[in-house]
């Protein structure tokens, strides 16, 4: 009773990390993205460009796209989001093998 117990404030405590590691993360892109995004329109302002063609040219908001695509990775993985190898498609290959697997040890008896 105990060790099950122990086994679940575990996995809370292994939860409670990831999600502390995914805000984290979150924080950190807003903040370093801002940084870079404002450095980047001071630049092409001071180079002669119109406020907003520096506000929407690409290289404004380039690292958040490609950041962005890391951090919604690691958003699914924290919040348990695939639509590929979801629980149910676990569930089917599980049953499967153990299907194949009753059948093969049929065939020998």
């Amino acid at each position: 009773m105990e060790t099950a117990n122990k086994e679940k404030q575990n996995r809370a405590k292994k939860r409670v990390e990831e999600l502390k590691g995914f805000y984290r993360h979150l924080a950190v892109y807003l903040v370093v993205n801002s940084v870079i995004s404002i450095a980047k329109i001071i630049q092409n302002v001071g180079n002669g460009e119109a406020f907003t063609d520096a506000l929407f040219d690409f290289g404004t908001f380039a690292v958040w796209v490609f950041w962005g695509i890391g951090l919604a990775f690691h958003a699914a993985k924290t919040f348990s989001y695939n639509p590929f190898f979801n629980r149910d498609w676990e569930e089917r290959q599980i049953r499967k093998f153990m299907e194949e697997e009753r059948k093969e040890t049929e065939k020998f008896k």
